[in-house]
């Protein structure tokens, strides 16, 4: 109960035979003697040995109180009714042969043994049946636990229990294993294997080019009615990264990119990661002193601007930078070459940063979240969460700073497929089902809330193929009202911490989604893992609660302070 619950102290009934201090003559009396009352044990660091015989000390003074009502027990424990003292029930049977339904003509002459069926008002009733030869396990669960799974458990403690009394007697008892070898490796192993091929060799804007040489003239970005194709889009991004190389940018150094969300936005995170930096992401939208912050806690050298960034940054934070306008009418770098960078020649690998992203932090202080290539390209590159075709239309919705981000725009260039920019900074649902509609998005990502809202006020999901849902718990409610309006569209409830590059576990939601009373978070993600742990990191049995662990190939570490 403890290692499958996370708690040091658990509270469990056990039935007492009732006639031990019942007076004289009580073995020959009939009746019901049997009674149930709770015991509550502490299973902290306290070793095996002096374990059990706390335990044998606690069951020795509970003879005492044999005949003391559940009712009262109830009373004297100041836990209110109706909540139960305990939900499971340990009890220990001394069982005779027609007890065990074998043998019974030798015991009750003239009667026929027609079996029993046995019922507990408890979630988890035990039984350890004793035989006078041995040793049997009986276990009632309600559904969906398995009573086969419980009397695993059990045995395997037991097992644990007596090689630790004879070999470690101090050994704590949370340390005993409860799963069998079996479920251990389905939970480390099984639901882990995740391993794939991917393009782990390349930089995310080298699979960017392979489409601008496929297809060149296919639309790349769509910006209220400004369109760049992948070949304009590269050209621009080349001539302003050949500058950024002269300014003196090099692999893992962060350039602070401030825009508005339009197609310079794009051209601007391109020629960063081409000229070898890692972009620093900075919404024009955020308060000044948040920017600020940010911005001294990164220290870029290098800040990439419009209008908007300059004015949300203000000028005290711009005196230490070298600052690059997307929007001046004749550019520096106007004339330079068109050509890809070579990213062998700037010494760039996939193991350097491609971005950093501050997030919130528990504490409320920005923290910097580094990324490197190999994660997202693992992230956009043959993942089995979406399939992503040049057919494609992404919707980019999301704030610049939000790694959904990611998703939304190098799902799409790296994929050949096209990316349609959230016109403004108000989103609002009615402007978002136009622009749905009109650009005929066929992949789209929106937070738990949005989505509630969307589906609340109606609005039209019929273009849409797929849709990745999550930042936060699901409504089943709004789920079950998109399937019923539209019972084609592929939902996907996606989780990730930004550390492990957006995604790393993902639900597709069935067609007819079951009574369920919360939507699952899913497995796994190609190339990540997960882990359900205790707090003394050991594995939780399956559908057990525990800490949630991630890691893969998209994970990189935070940190307060990101070297230049």
């Amino acid at each position: 109960m403890a290692l499958s619950s996370g708690r040091e102290q658990v509270v469990f009934g056990t039935v007492l035979f009732g006639r031990m201090h019942a007076g004289a003559g009580a073995d020959r009396a009939l009746g019901l003697f049997i009674n149930t009352l709770p015991v509550r044990l502490d299973l902290d660091g306290t070793g095996v040995e002096a374990s059990v015989r706390t335990t044998h000390a606690r069951l020795s003074e509970l003879l005492a109180h044999e005949h003391a009502s559940l009712a009262l027990a109830q009373r004297c424990s100041g836990v209110a009714a109706p909540a139960p003292l305990f939900s499971a029930l340990l009890n220990y049977r001394h069982n005779t042969p027609a007890m065990a339904g074998v043998g019974t003509s030798d015991v009750l002459s003239g009667l026929e043994w027609l079996g029993s069926e046995e019922r507990t008002n408890y979630p988890l009733t035990l039984s350890v049946e004793d035989s006078g030869e041995a040793l049997g396990l009986t276990a009632q669960v309600v559904e969906p636990i398995s009573a086969d799974r419980i009397c695993g458990y059990m045995q395997q403690v037991l097992e644990q229990l007596a090689e630790a009394l004879e070999h470690a007697p101090n050994r704590p008892v949370r340390d005993l294993d409860i799963l069998p070898a079996a479920e251990r490796t389905y939970l480390l192993e099984d639901l882990n294997r995740t391993a794939a091929d991917y393009p782990s060799e390349r930089c995310i804007h080298e699979l960017f080019e392979a489409q601008v040489q496929k297809a060149p003239e296919a639309v790349a970005v769509v910006h209220e009615e400004e369109r760049l194709s992948y070949g304009e889009l590269n050209a621009r991004a080349n001539r302003l990264a050949h500058h950024l190389i002269a300014l003196g940018v090099r692999p893992d150094q962060p350039v602070a990119i401030c825009l508005e969300r339009s197609p310079a936005m794009v051209v601007g995170l391109l020629a960063i990661l081409k000229a070898g930096g890692a972009y620093l992401p900075l919404d024009p939208a955020y308060p000044s002193a948040r920017l600020r912050q940010i911005v001294e806690d990164a220290a870029p050298r290098l800040l990439l601007c419009d209008a908007a960034g300059r004015a949300a940054l203000g000028p005290e934070a711009l005196v230490d930078l070298t600052v690059v306008d997307l929007e001046t009418a004749t550019p520096a770098w106007a004339e330079l070459p068109a050509s890809n960078p070579d990213p062998r020649a700037l010494g760039l690998s996939p193991r350097h940063l491609a971005y950093v992203i501050y997030t919130s932090g528990s504490t409320g202080t920005p923290k910097g979240v580094m990324v490197e290539h190999r994660g997202l390209v693992r992230l956009v590159a043959g993942n089995d969460f979406v399939e992503i075709s040049p057919q494609d239309i992404f919707l980019n919705a999301s704030s610049p700073t939000f790694d959904a981000t990611t998703f939304e725009v190098w799902g799409a260039l790296a994929n050949g497929a096209r990316v349609v920019l959230y016109p403004g900074r108000h989103l609002s649902s009615a402007t978002l089902a136009q622009i749905i509609q009109d650009q005929g998005v066929t992949i789209a990502w929106m937070t738990a809330r949005l989505f509630d809202v969307y589906i609340a006020e109606g609005r039209s999901t019929n273009r849409l193929q797929q849709l990745l849902v999550g930042g936060e718990e699901v409504s089943i409610a709004s789920i079950r009202a998109c399937q019923k309006r539209h019972p084609t569209l592929r939902i996907s409830n996606g989780y990730g911490p930004t550390e492990n590059t957006t995604f790393s576990l993902c639900y597709p939601v069935p067609a007819e989604f079951d009574g369920r009373q919360r939507v699952p978070l899913g497995r796994p993600i190609r190339n990540s893992v997960a882990y359900l742990l205790d707090r003394f990191a050991q594995p939780v049995p399956f559908g057990a609660v525990g800490e949630l662990y991630i890691g893969g190939a998209g994970w990189r570490v935070a940190t307060s302070t990101v070297p230049s």
